[in-house]
C-alpha cells in the first residue's frame, strides 16, 4: 500500500502539523480552561467551561474514534453560562496519553473515565457520548450508580443494527472509513461521516487535522482492535435499570446504521429516541443547534431544581 512506503512515511513525518497550534487557539476562543490528571498510567486532558454547582449535575462530553474533545466545538458556545461542561480527551486520543501495551476496550475505558470523574472533582453528571464515546458512556452509566443523572448517546457504537445479531460473536467491520491510512482516505472520512455529501468544511478538516491523524494511524488501529474484541459490550448493558436515556441518531448514518435505534426501543423502554433527518454520524457538528436544543430540553426534564 502506497501510504506505508518508507518514502511516503518520511514525507508525512516532515510535513508541519498545524493542529497543536489550532487546538490552543480553539481553547482561547471557547474561553475554556484546560486541566489534566493521571488515571491508570494515563494523563487525561479535558476542557472545562463554567463552574460546578452542588445543586446541578455537570455535563460530560465524550467524543468518538479517531477524534478528540474539540469535536464538541460547535456545541460548547451554545451551553448557558451557568452550566458546568467538560469535554474530555478519552485515553488514547487527543492530548490524553496513549500507551503501546494498554487495553482500550470499552469496559476498561469506562472504568478509567469513572475514576476520572472523581479526579476531576465531579459529583453527579449527565453523560453525553458520540459514537465510541456513546458506547463508553453507556457502560459508565450502567456501573456509575447514582453518580450518573442521565445518559445521552448519539449514533453510538456497540449497538446491533438488526435484532438477529449474536452479541457474543465479533462482528465484521470495514475500518477503512474510520481509520484512514493516506490522504485520499482522509478525504473520504471527513466527507462520509456526515450525510455523505462533500463539503468545504470537510476539505478544511483534511488540511487542519490530516497530518496529525496520519501520524496517529497506528494507535488508532490498536484502539479499534481492542474495541472490536468485545464489540457489543455496550449493548449488553442496556436495560430498564439505566438512568434516563436520550438517543439521537442521524437517518443517513453509514457507520452506525439507523436500525440501531430499534434495539434501544426494545431494550430500554423509557428511552427517548429522536431520529434526525438528513443527518449522518455526527449530529453535534452537522446540526449543532437542533441537536443541542433536544439535549437541553431533555436535561431540563431530568435535572433537580
Amino acid at each position: 500500500m502506497l501510504a506505508n512506503t518508507p518514502l511516503i512515511t518520511t514525507l508525512q513525518d516532515r510535513l508541519p502539523n498545524p493542529w497543536p497550534l489550532a487546538r490552543t487557539g480553539h481553547r482561547w476562543l471557547q474561553r475554556a480552561r484546560r486541566h489534566s490528571a493521571m488515571i491508570d498510567g494515563h494523563r487525561i486532558v479535558w476542557l472545562e467551561r463554567g463552574r460546578r454547582r452542588s445543586d446541578r449535575p455537570s455535563i460530560v462530553l465524550l467524543h468518538g474514534l479517531a477524534a478528540m474533545k474539540e469535536n464538541w466545538s460547535a456545541w460548547l458556545p451554545l451551553f448557558p453560562a451557568d452550566r458546568h461542561v467538560l469535554a474530555v480527551d478519552i485515553p488514547g486520543f487527543g492530548e490524553s496519553d496513549y500507551r503501546v501495551g494498554a487495553d482500550y476496550g470499552y469496559c476498561v475505558q469506562a472504568r478509567r473515565l469513572l475514576q476520572w470523574l472523581g479526579a476531576a472533582g465531579l459529583g453527579q453528571v449527565h453523560l453525553v457520548g458520540s459514537s465510541m464515546g456513546g458506547a463508553i458512556a453507556t457502560i459508565m452509566a450502567a456501573h456509575g450508580g447514582e453518580r450518573v443523572a442521565s445518559l445521552t448517546v448519539m449514533n453510538s457504537a456497540g449497538i446491533p443494527a438488526r435484532p438477529d445479531i449474536d452479541l457474543s460473536r465479533p462482528p465484521r467491520f470495514d475500518s477503512s472509513l474510520l481509520l484512514p491510512e493516506d490522504w485520499p482516505g482522509l478525504y473520504r472520512m471527513f466527507n462520509s461521516v456526515g450525510n455523505g455529501t462533500p463539503t468545504v468544511a470537510g476539505l478544511a478538516m483534511v488540511g487542519l487535522l490530516g497530518v496529525d491523524l496520519l501520524r496517529r494511524s497506528g494507535q488508532n488501529r490498536h484502539v479499534f482492535s481492542d474495541l472490536v474484541a468485545d464489540a457489543y459490550a455496550p449493548a449488553r448493558e442496556l436495560g430498564a435499570d439505566l438512568p434516563p436515556l436520550l438517543v439521537l441518531w442521524g437517518d443517513r448514518d453509514r457507520i452506525t446504521l439507523p436500525g440501531c435505534v430499534d434495539f434501544y426501543r426494545e431494550q430500554v423502554p423509557h428511552a427517548e429516541v429522536h431520529m434526525l433527518p438528513k443527518v449522518g454520524h455526527l449530529p453535534m457538528l452537522e446540526q449543532p443547534r437542533r441537536s443541542h436544543r433536544i439535549l437541553m430540553d431533555f436535561l431540563g426534564r431530568h435535572t433537580s431544581k
